[in-house]
C-alpha cells in the first residue's frame, strides 16, 4: 500500500513538474498583450512616485530648515532617516514577496509611502518628520525590488531588456520631475505641496490589488498551476483577440518543479553566491559613483566656483537630463547589445572622463559639466538597470529576496560617496575625488568583466533553476 501511494506521489510530482514547463513555454512565446502593458503602466506609475518621494524631501528642505530653524545636523538626520528606511523596506517586503505574493506586498508598500508622505504634512517638528520620513522609506524602500521582480516574470526572454527598461525609466522621471514641481509648487505653496503630491499612489492601490493578475511564475513556483494557467489563458486570449498569431510553445527539455522556500542560506550557495557578490559590487560601485555625483555637483558649483544658486541648479539638471536620454538609449538598445558588453563598455568609458578631470585638475565649472555629465549618464545606465539583470540572475524563488538585498548595499554606496567627497576635499583639493571615482568605475568594471555572465535573450528559468 505504501508502495502504491509512493509512486502515485511521483506521478503527481512527474505530471506538475511537466505541466509548470508547459506553462512557462506557453508564458514565454506571447507577444507583449494589453494586459501586461497594463501591469507595466500601473506598476510604473507606482515607482514613478517612488523616485518622486525619494527626492522630494529635498526640495522642500530649504524652506523648512529656515521655518523650524534646523541645525545642519538635524537636516541631515531627516534626509537620512528615508534612507535608512529604505534599507530595512528592500530587505523586509523583498523576503515577504517571495513567501505571499508579489501583488499583495506591492500594495502595502505603496499604501505605506502614501500614507506617510500624507503623515508629512501634519509633522509639528524634526522628530516627528524623522520618524514619518523613515517609515516612508520602509514603503519605498519595499516598492522598487517587488515591482522589479513582478514586471521581469511577465516578459518573454526576447525582448525583455527594452520591455523592462522602459518601465524603470519612469524610476528616473519620477527623480526628475520632483525637481521641476519642487521649483513651481514650493516657492508658492510651501513645503507641504510635495507632500501632498506624494499622496497620489493611494489610488494605485485599488487597481493593484483587484485588477491584476499575480505572476503566474510565482504562482508556477509554488505549485499553484490552477490559477497559473488561468492567468496564461487570459493572457493568450488578449494575443489572439488583437490579431497576433501564436506560436507553438517550445517546451524546454528541463520541467519547472515547485521548489522549497528560498533561503538567504541559498543566495550564498555554489550557483548564486558569485552572483550574489558580483551583484553587491555593482551596487555599491555604480551607485557610489552616482548619487556621489549628482549630490555633489550642484555645491561644487556653489562652493567652489562661486556660480549663482539658479545656475549652479541648472548644471545639475543638465547632468541628470544627459543621464535620462543616455537611459532611454540604453532601454532600446541593450537587447541587441548584451548586458555584459552594455556594462563592461559604460564603466570603461565612465573612467576616462572622470581621471581627464583629476589630470586636468577640474579648473572650471564648465570643465567639470562637460566631463562628469558624460560619466554619469554612463554610470547611470548600469545603476538604472540594475534591477533586470538581478531579476534574471535569481530563480523566482528568491528574486525578490535578492533585489532587495542587493539594493541594500545601493543604500551603502550611495551614503559612502558623499562621505569620501567630503575626505578628500578635506585635504584642500577637489580633483583627487575624480580619480577615486575613476578608480570605482574601474574596479566595478573588472568586476563584470571576469565574473558578470550573459543573460539576453535567454529565459528566466534558463538562466537560474
Amino acid at each position: 500500500m505504501d508502495m502504491i501511494l509512493m509512486d502515485d506521489a511521483k506521478r503527481r510530482s512527474a505530471t506538475s513538474m511537466t505541466e509548470g514547463a508547459r506553462l512557462i513555454a506557453r508564458l514565454e512565446r506571447l507577444p507583449v498583450t494589453k494586459p501586461v502593458m497594463w501591469a507595466r503602466g500601473c506598476v510604473g506609475m507606482a515607482t514613478f512616485f517612488d523616485g518622486y518621494t525619494t527626492i522630494a524631501i529635498a526640495y522642500a528642505m530649504p524652506i523648512l530648515s529656515k521655518e523650524w530653524a534646523l541645525t545642519p545636523a538635524a537636516t541631515a538626520a531627516i534626509i537620512s532617516s528615508g534612507y535608512f528606511g529604505q534599507l530595512i523596506g528592500a530587505v523586509i517586503f523583498g523576503w515577504l514577496a517571495e513567501r505571499l505574493g508579489r501583488l499583495p506586498v506591492l500594495a502595502i508598500a505603496i499604501a505605506i509611502f502614501a500614507a506617510m508622505s500624507c503623515a508629512c504634512i501634519f509633522a509639528w517638528d524634526a522628530h516627528s518628520l524623522m520618524l514619518f520620513r523613515f517609515l516612508q522609506g520602509i514603503g519605498t524602500g519595499g516598492e522598487v525590488p517587488v515591482a522589479s521582480a513582478y514586471v521581469n516574470e511577465l516578459s518573454g526572454a526576447k525582448k525583455r531588456g527594452r520591455f523592462f527598461l522602459l518601465y524603470e525609466l519612469l524610476f528616473l522621471v519620477g527623480l526628475t520631475s520632483a525637481g521641476a514641481i519642487g521649483l513651481v509648487l514650493v516657492p508658492e505653496a510651501g513645503w507641504k505641496a510635495m507632500f501632498i503630491v506624494g499622496m497620489v499612489p493611494v489610488a494605485l492601490v485599488i487597481p493593484l490589488r483587484f485588477f491584476l493578475s499575480e505572476s503566474p511564475r510565482w504562482l508556477i513556483g509554488k505549485g499553484r498551476l490552477a490559477q497559473a494557467e488561468a492567468i496564461v489563458a487570459r493572457l493568450e486570449a488578449s494575443a489572439i483577440r488583437s490579431g497576433k498569431a501564436l506560436p507553438e510553445p517550445a517546451v524546454a527539455t528541463t520541467v519547472i518543479a515547485p521548489k522549497a522556500q528560498g533561503s538567504v542560506k541559498e543566495l550564498f550557495g555554489p550557483l548564486y553566491g558569485p552572483r550574489t557578490l558580483l551583484l553587491w559590487v555593482m551596487w555599491f560601485g555604480a551607485y557610489m559613483i552616482n548619487n556621489g555625483l549628482v549630490t555633489w555637483l550642484p555645491t561644487l558649483y556653489k562652493t567652489v566656483f562661486n556660480m549663482p544658486v539658479g545656475q549652479a541648479i541648472g548644471y545639475g539638471f543638465i547632468t541628470t537630463g544627459a543621464a535620462l536620454v543616455a537611459s532611454f538609449i540604453c532601454a532600446l538598445v541593450i537587447d541587441r547589445v548584451g548586458r555584459r558588453r552594455w556594462y563592461i563598455g559604460a564603466l570603461a568609458f565612465a573612467v576616462i572622463p572622470l581621471a581627464a578631470l583629476y589630470l586636468q585638475g577640474a579648473s572650471s565649472a564648465l570643465t567639470v559639466l562637460l566631463l562628469a555629465t558624460p560619466a554619469f549618464a554612463a554610470v547611470q545606465t548600469v545603476t538604472y538597470s540594475l534591477y533586470l539583470y538581478s531579476g534574471e540572475l535569481y530563480p523566482t524563488r528568491l528574486r525578490s529576496l535578492g533585489a532587495g538585498l542587493g539594493s541594500a548595499w545601493l543604500r551603502a554606496g550611495s551614503m559612502a560617496g558623499p562621505w569620501v567627497i567630503g575626505m578628500v576635499v578635506a585635504q584642500g583639493s577637489v580633483a583627487p575625488v575624480f580619480l577615486v571615482f575613476a578608480a570605482v568605475s574601474a574596479f566595478t568594471g573588472l568586476a563584470v568583466w571576469l565574473r558578470a555572465p550573459e543573460t539576453t535573450g535567454k529565459s528566466l528559468e534558463t538562466l537560474s533553476p
